[in-house]
């Protein structure tokens, strides 16, 4: 229990970073990445913005078609669709 505790902690302060930097297009642009090295940070990202998004769906006790609809939102926003 403490362990999930300490997860969901983790995810809400990796979006509130994510959230303070920019998307995740703009960080790489930042970072003048290219290639495979863009490759994986986009990849790595959006598992961490999908994360946080689905940590965000379950402390607002969305359910359903709501929760599909609030993640993908929250994740494409993160990432820079």
């Amino acid at each position: 229990m403490r362990a999930l505790i300490l997860a969901l902690l983790m995810a809400l302060v990796s979006v509130a970073t994510h959230a303070e930097e920019g998307s995740c297009s703009a960080r790489s642009a930042e970072k003048k990445l290219s290639g495979a090295a863009k490759a994986s940070f986009m990849k790595k990202c959006s598992r961490d913005a999908q994360a946080a998004c689905e940590v965000m769906a379950t402390e607002k006790k969305l359910a359903g078609a709501a929760r599909a609809s609030f993640v993908k939102k929250c994740a494409g926003d993160a990432v820079g669709n």
